[in-house]
């Protein structure tokens, strides 16, 4: 790590972005004390994971990208086995196997389990215990659409217990869907940090409207041009493109309606967190603005 500064509050689902070897993993690694800082100071829920690793680990669930169990060891082997490591009851095993779907693979070998069976069962086995922080890695990484949603409405309902969660994904849907605070890092550092929404305002606010009108009105596209928000509309056959920052949606739209010339083919695309992060990692430098601890 490069001076990393970055602090995650109690209560929030805070995710981790970044190109591979951004230090993602490495920082979790260190979160956890599976790893010793070269050095700076480092707490996590107050204790230092390097010297009182043994009371901070029932604290903490974790589900990693390179997570692994024995092939022949059972499900709820598993579940036993790491249920007793966090004081979890039997109960509470066979209830969160019900609720990722597991319910009916108590007997089954790990080596037998799919990617998305195995991925399920990382989560069960990290929130087992009912820890204070978890630290997901890839958290939807071979999950079909449907466990997938399934999996984002179990984390939000572990939030809303009272858990914080640090996410690390590179799936810029999820981290908008789920964080109400992202923190993009590059070479170890922290460019820039804040709401998804914020950060898309910041670094991919603009907009674009497309449509066709083979024919439009005199004087429509001058109106379109002089409308709030429009920065450009160029126009090429047919096909008509407006960008601007994101109220033009509503303007041109509007707009459109008032001439009577509402096209069939209209297109909104509205600038992403994946743009936002895109810009950002294609600066040549940005300032780190954060300050603070791992809390």
């Amino acid at each position: 790590m490069d001076g990393l500064d970055l602090a995650v509050p109690a209560g929030e689902i805070v995710g981790l972005i970044g190109a591979n070897g951004a230090g993602k993993t490495t920082t979790v690694e260190c979160i956890q004390g599976l790893r010793k800082p070269d050095a700076g100071v480092l707490r996590v829920l107050g204790l230092d994971p390097v010297t009182q690793a043994a009371q901070l680990r029932p604290l903490i669930g974790s589900q990693l990208q390179d997570s692994g169990l024995p092939d022949r060891l059972r499900v709820s082997e598993a579940v036993t086995l790491f249920g007793g490591r966090h004081g979890a009851g039997g109960q509470e095993g066979a209830s969160l196997l019900e609720q990722f779907g597991l319910g009916s693979r108590g007997r089954a070998a790990f080596a037998s389990l799919s990617g998305g069976e195995r991925q399920r069962l990382f989560l069960v086995l990290a929130l087992l215990g009912r820890p204070r922080l978890v630290i997901l890695d890839e958290l939807t990484q071979n999950l079909d659409p449907a466990a997938r949603r399934s999996v984002w409405a179990a984390i939000r309902q572990l939030n809303a217990d009272g858990t914080t969660v640090l996410l690390v994904t590179h799936e810029m849907d999820e981290a908008e869907e789920l964080c109400s605070r992202v923190i993009v890092m590059r070479d170890g550092r922290v460019v820039d940090s804040g709401a998804p929404a914020d950060l898309v305002d910041r670094h991919a606010a603009l907009a674009t409207v497309r449509f066709s009108l083979p024919d439009p009105p005199a004087g429509l596209l001058d109106q379109v041009r002089r409308l709030d928000g429009v920065l450009g509309v160029d126009r090429l056959g047919p096909r008509v493109t407006v960008r601007g920052d994101r109220r033009i949606i509503a303007h041109v739209g509007a707009a459109l309606v008032r001439w009577d010339s509402v096209p069939w083919d209209l297109n909104v695309q509205v600038p992403t967190l994946e743009d936002a992060m895109l810009d950002l990692l294609a600066a040549e430098s940005r300032p780190v603005e954060l300050a603070g601890a791992v809390r």
